[in-house]
């Protein structure tokens, strides 16, 4: 039987008809969402090119993460927008076989998704192709108290900062979220980044650390988490408490509309060297991006991503959760910087505020100036094939309210 595509404006009653009569050779679609742009397509795995040429042992690190998470929450807990990926229940079969796969074991971490998952096409609007960009955590330099060289705050979550789960008023602004404060007994927007580096929040916000380089910072709160190498030596990591809720204002964009840089020299390097160079117009520059990251420590072993676990070079992803769920695999098709094949297993496990549609993904490229040379100059077209388990719950798990 020919595949048949599946469009997320289906009904949920439709699903859970269908979910009945469906087995893993005539796999249910997954449940139906408001996102009606995004559409899943049932594939096979000899559909994925290089799916046995990739060393898929690698990913279980940060599966067996993932899976930890999962099988915490309730039985019934819907995972993903709408219950995409079931409940957590359909998760327990998959993740106590990823728990008995040995390290290093290729062939049976294949067969652990092959025997458990069923793989999806990923679409938007009837697209298959997206955009594939990189990140990486940032090290910069750090003292714990201000003087000298080192003036730039790295700051806490302010006392004052409160963010509003807009799906707890309305289901159709399920994750939606905005940030303000308080002010008058009015819920008011938060201060912009031109506003919070004037002197808005001081007195709210802890000082975790000062830095001595506002480009190198600037940088890292693009990208997220960050660690500080402090003057004795020492390293603290540090993770996303808060944002101010503003939106996300790329520097390359701003730098193009400025005419100072093109296509070709819009690499992460290319307008790190640019501020550097520029320190008379940097400050203002970057200040047009409004959107602040507060951060908070971070004693575990890597960067947390959105999911709560860490991140793990080159398998972890950010994706928009609007669409794919958090702690599900994927397989990821592009090409790397060098415009070689980069096709392998990956995990969804971490958000981003510029990382918007069905088709997209950062991948993560882990810490230190390597991985910030790669990571800046990844940008090319990709695809992503979903896994899902293959046996999903036909019903959703209606707890949008809960914590």
């Amino acid at each position: 039987m020919k595949p048949r595509r599946v469009v997320r404006r289906l009904a949920p009653l439709l699903f859970l008809l269908l979910a009945a009569a469906c087995s893993p050779d005539n796999p249910a679609p997954p449940p139906a969402s408001d996102r009606s742009s995004l559409g899943l397509d049932p594939v096979s795995f000899a559909d994925l090119p290089g799916w046995n040429e990739d060393r898929a042992a690698e990913v279980l690190p940060a599966l067996k993460r993932s899976c930890d998470r999962l099988l915490r929450l309730p039985t019934d807990r819907s995972i993903g927008h709408d219950g995409i990926a079931g409940t957590a229940a359909d998760w327990y079969a998959p993740c106590a076989a990823a728990a008995r796969v040995a390290p290093g074991d290729d062939a049976g971490a294949r067969a652990l998704f092959e025997t458990h998952f069923l793989p999806w096409q990923v679409s938007e609007s009837g697209r298959a192709e997206g955009l594939i960009t990189g990140y990486f955590e940032p090290e910069i330099a750090g003292s714990r108290q201000r003087g000298g060289r080192f003036t730039v705050p790295v700051l806490g979550r302010p006392n004052d900062l409160v963010t509003v789960d807009l799906g707890r008023f309305r289901p159709d602004w399920r994750g939606e979220q905005i940030v303000g404060r308080v002010e008058a007994n009015r819920l008011m927007p938060y201060p912009s980044r031109a506003e919070i580096e004037a002197g808005a929040v001081d007195g709210r916000a802890p000082v975790l650390a000062w830095t001595d380089d506002p480009v190198a910072f600037a940088i890292m709160q693009i990208q997220g988490s960050g660690r500080i190498r402090f003057q004795d030596g020492s390293l603290l990591r540090f993770g996303v408490a808060a944002s101010n809720g503003h939106k996300f204002v790329g520097l390359g964009a701003l730098l193009r509309d400025e005419g100072v840089l093109d296509s070709t020299s819009g690499s992460m390097a290319g307008i790190r060297a640019w501020l550097k160079g520029h320190p008379d117009r940097a400050p203002a520059l970057m200040a047009r991006n409004p959107r602040y990251i507060f951060y908070a420590l971070n004693p575990g072993e890597g960067p947390l991503g959105t999911e709560g676990v860490p991140l793990t070079p080159l398998r972890s992803v950010a994706v928009d959760p609007r669409f794919l769920p958090l702690g599900a695999p994927l397989w990821l098709d592009t090409t790397d910087p060098d415009g070689r094949p980069l096709r392998r297993l990956v995990m969804a496990q971490d958000t981003g505020a510029a990382i918007k549609g069905a088709v997209r993904a950062d991948l993560f490229w882990g810490g230190g100036e390597a991985a910030f040379l790669e990571a800046g100059r990844m940008k090319n077209p990709g695809r992503l094939i979903l896994f899902l388990p293959q046996q999903r719950s036909p019903r959703l798990a209606l707890d949008s309210a809960r914590p």
